[in-house]
Formats: structure tokens, C-alpha cells, sequence
């Protein structure tokens, strides 16, 4: 499972908001409700958060094996 958490720790330390990414840099309301909730994210998405946050891939998500 990929999760998000990375992402909001880096908006956090830079002093990005939600509003930030949808007003500022355009990103739609349903992509931002859809990293909120860990859900899947076109790789087009992940690399425009990377070059908004002027960070690596591992600064914005993280894999987590599922439990079998």
C-alpha cells in the first residue's frame, strides 16, 4: 500500500497548505481529498507535488507492504 504520510509531514516543514496546492498550483480538490484518504494518484500527480515541494519521490510517499 502506498500512503501519503511523508507528504504531510514535507507540506508541514515548508509551510505548504491544501489551499496552497489547489489555488497556487491548480491540483484539483478531488486529487488532494484522494491523497488525503491514500488512495491511488497518477504518477503525473507525484511528480508535480515533487517539483511544487522541491523534493525527492520517498519526501511524499511510502510503501507499506500489506498484511497477508
Amino acid at each position: 500500500m502506498i500512503v501519503y504520510a511523508p507528504l504531510w509531514r514535507t507540506m508541514e516543514e515548508q509551510k505548504v497548505t491544501t489551499y496552497t496546492l489547489r489555488v497556487k498550483h491548480g491540483m484539483s480538490h478531488a486529487t488532494v481529498q484522494r491523497l488525503q484518504a491514500d488512495m491511488p494518484v497518477s504518477t503525473h500527480t507525484l511528480n508535480k507535488l515533487c517539483a511544487i515541494l522541491h523534493c525527492r519521490l520517498e519526501d511524499i510517499a511510502e510503501y507499506i507492504p500489506d498484511e497477508i
